[in-house]
């Protein structure tokens, strides 16, 4: 168990040196973390409703932070190029994140066009309906991505890191909103990106 600990703790250091640089970013993180905590409570009262809210908010603020404001040039906390960082990436990329977020577009156009699914479901009779079938289909892709990325880590890698990056990507909303708290403050102040002090400190005696 402790290398297992250690390998979440790794994952998630790595996670926020390399790629929760901005601060609008990182607020943005917050704001998707207290949304995700909120969709974890909705999970147990009304599946559909949950994905709902964790797709339609705290799915799209997060990764909003990473496509448009997080920086892509020469990072020169971690002495890395944003290639470099992609190619590392135990979990989803850019490259899968656009593969991801299109499946998540692509569900609300199925259902509205072919409400049956070619006879997979029954069909909508209102919008209500439509809305509970679309929330389903959410919750399908967000289950299966998460199963499909840690056995390909398995793969990939080894059992362990699949089962870390799985826990890590579970338990993020509760990290988040811990680590990420004080940037709403931060970006309020004028501060744009983090300095990373810390990682560079790290770095550093590395």
């Amino acid at each position: 168990m402790q290398a297992f600990y250690a390998a979440l703790r790794k994952q998630r250091w790595d996670d926020h040196r390399y790629y929760h640089h901005s601060r609008i970013n990182q607020s943005l993180h917050f704001i998707s973390a207290l949304s995700f905590l909120c969709a974890y409570v909705l999970l147990f009262i009304d599946p559909a409703k949950a994905a709902l809210l964790a797709w339609g908010v705290s799915m799209s603020t997060r990764q909003a932070g990473h496509f448009f404001f997080e920086p892509r040039g020469y990072d020169d906390v971690n002495q890395a190029t944003h290639d470099h960082k992609e190619a590392i990436k135990v979990g989803y990329n850019l490259r899968r994140k656009v593969v991801l977020m299109s499946l998540w577009l692509l569900a609300p156009v199925t259902l509205w066009l072919a409400p049956s699914v070619g006879g997979l479901i029954a069909p909508a009779t209102n919008f209500s309906g439509w809305l509970h079938d679309l929330g389903i289909a959410w919750l399908a892709l967000g289950v299966g991505g998460l199963l499909f990325r840690t056995v390909h880590l398995f793969f990939l890698h080894d059992v362990q890191t699949g089962l870390v990056w799985a826990t890590k990507i579970i338990t993020d909303p509760f990290h988040d909103a811990m680590l990420y708290r004080h940037a709403p403050g931060h970006l309020l102040r004028g501060e744009w990106i983090d300095p990373m002090d810390h990682a560079r400190e790290s770095a550093h005696r590395s």
